[in-house]
């Protein structure tokens, strides 16, 4: 009997949490078990008014939203928050459930400007060193058409050049924010 399968999504709900749609060898699942990003609030809070304006984005949730886009290769604001909207590792690794609206791109632009160029490279260089020991992230050895290649490349500079891409490619959210 020939089958037929209806395309009209009547669940709205999701029993369970979603990280039981993951496998464990996902990469935002594995480095979830290894981040520890407790010291971050601290590090940060210096930069937002104590007292008066509305609350912010959580530090956590733009570091770990930035550290997707790395793990991903995502450079753009804009297509990161588009993935985030779709892809539910995202969300989950985020902490956002599925009703939950994402924060604006250009939130991220404005929490590294808030932030500062020296002290945003100084966490999320030691967000990607957090994975770089735990043995998630590495610039050892690049495979490439099954072939191995030794990569004569530091970590700091990979960092360093997704950093200055992430830049480069939302420079265009700065202009219009100033």
């Amino acid at each position: 009997m020939l089958g037929r399968k209806e395309r009209g999504q009547l669940e709205l709900f999701i029993t369970g949490s979603l990280r039981e749609l993951f496998p464990d060898d996902h990469v935002l699942v594995r480095v979830d078990h290894v981040l520890d990003l407790s010291w971050l609030p601290s590090k940060v809070a210096g930069r937002y008014c104590a007292d008066n304006g509305r609350p912010g984005i959580d530090p956590e949730v733009a570091v770990r939203l930035m550290l997707a886009g790395f793990l991903l290769g995502i450079v753009h604001d804009r297509r990161l928050m588009r993935q985030a909207r779709v892809n539910l590792a995202i969300r989950w690794f985020i902490g956002y459930a599925q009703h939950e609206a994402l924060p604006d791109h250009s939130s991220l632009t404005r929490i590294r400007q808030r932030w500062g160029d020296d002290v945003f490279r100084r966490i999320f260089t030691r967000v990607v060193r957090q994975c770089q020991v735990a043995g998630l992230v590495s610039a050892e050895t690049v495979h490439i058409d099954a072939r191995l290649i030794r990569a004569n490349v530091s970590m700091d500079a990979l960092i360093l050049c997704h950093l200055e891409a992430v830049e480069d490619a939302n420079i265009s959210a700065l202009d219009w924010l100033r």
